[in-house]
């Protein structure tokens, strides 16, 4: 049967059925093409330009994979931050206005295969404060513009300087008030004696003025050092936000299975990864298994050792330096580890996220 011709009622309903969103099952990404039903969806599948785009993505499904990701990660997070700015609003109120624009990326194309995972990933990484509630994910967006730091380091560095200017003043009163009391001698019981003026002699008052209180020079050097020391720290944030980077995979790290498309018999198993492919897939093999396979990282997270056992930064500023780990921040969502070899064996980095690390495989 032919199209129907422009004007008619069926030209009118088809236009008006492809005119709303279509069902996510019957969609394909690879070509970006809307099928109306099953039947359509099947058609597609067969054609000729569909097994085309599939064996390029074939070729290199991690690049597609990582482009899919960034793209709707990008869409979501610009939503969140004009439309809502850093008001803590629910992820799935903010997803539903997303996928209203018919063009949008489905989250079926991305690593993640629930909002709840995404939603948690963009807690890990810092860009959002994530927090599950009866209602569901809430998310409060995190301005880390310049101005917005330069706000915020402006802000913190007033309420440091009015905070020691309270302190030092309660310590002045202090010292006055135990000064007061060593001088006139008194005790924990007080005398009264009746009083007695002797008309004769003249009245005097003795009268003793306090020394001004000086501040020693020192006190505000070490003030000022202070703030120059918070003020650096929030900017190797800001840089650390930027050195960061999609790809964490490294050889000889532990990390988990979490997919299930290989069946149960792989689904939350630890492996070692052996070999590293093209920055985002890996050769892993089960430790308890002796299995191998190729996977990609959006099937992998990252394993949490016990503490004082060795890991691997994987990310971030301190990417491929070995430590130990010696705290975890639950609520934080991030640990304290001590550097174990190179230049700065020793030196404790602290509020590394969870992702950033990775348990260390030993023989």
């Amino acid at each position: 049967m032919g199209r129907a011709e422009v004007g008619t009622p069926k030209y009118l309903a088809n236009k008006m059925k492809a005119k709303g969103l279509q069902k996510l099952r019957w969609y394909c990404q690879m070509c970006e093409k809307q099928c109306r039903d099953e039947n359509g969806f099947k058609c597609h599948t067969m054609s000729e330009s569909h097994q085309r785009q599939l064996l390029l993505f074939a070729d290199s499904p991690g690049k597609f994979l990582h482009s899919f990701s960034k793209e709707f990660s990008d869409g979501y997070m610009e939503l969140l931050r004009r439309r809502f700015g850093t008001k803590r609003t629910n992820a799935n109120k903010i997803y539903q206005e997303y996928i209203a624009h018919k063009e949008h990326i489905h989250m079926n194309a991305t690593r993640w295969l629930t909002l709840s995972d995404y939603v948690k990933w963009l807690g890990r990484t810092g860009q959002v404060i994530a927090d599950e509630t009866e209602k569901g994910w809430f998310v409060t967006y995190i301005d880390r513009s310049p101005e917005a730091m330069e706000r915020q380091a402006k802000a913190d560095r007033k309420a440091k300087m009015e905070k020691d200017d309270e302190e030092q003043m309660l310590k002045f009163l202090e010292k006055q008030i135990e000064k007061a009391k060593s001088t006139n001698g008194e005790d924990s019981q007080n005398l009264f004696t009746q009083l007695m003026r002797d008309e004769e002699k003249p009245i005097k008052l003795n009268i003793k003025l306090e020394k001004k209180l000086n501040i020693k020079p020192s006190l505000v050097e070490s003030k000022r050092l202070k703030i120059e020391s918070e003020c650096r720290e929030t900017q190797y944030q800001h840089q650390d936000s930027e050195i960061r980077t999609e790809y964490w995979l490294d050889v000889g790290i532990v990390v988990k299975f979490t997919s299930k498309e290989m069946g149960d018999k792989f689904y939350n198993q630890k492996a070692v990864v052996e070999e590293v492919i093209d920055r985002y897939r890996a050769k892993i093999k089960f430790l308890h298994l002796g299995d191998k396979l190729k996977v990609d990282q959006a099937h992998l997270e990252t394993v949490i050792p016990a503490l004082g056992k060795p890991v691997l930064v994987v990310n971030g500023a301190y990417r491929g330096t070995k430590a130990i780990l010696r705290n975890l921040n639950e609520r934080q969502y991030s640990v304290n580890i001590e550097v174990s070899e190179g230049p700065h064996k020793g030196r404790a980095i602290e509020n590394l996220q969870y992702e950033d690390i990775s348990k260390l495989y030993e023989h």
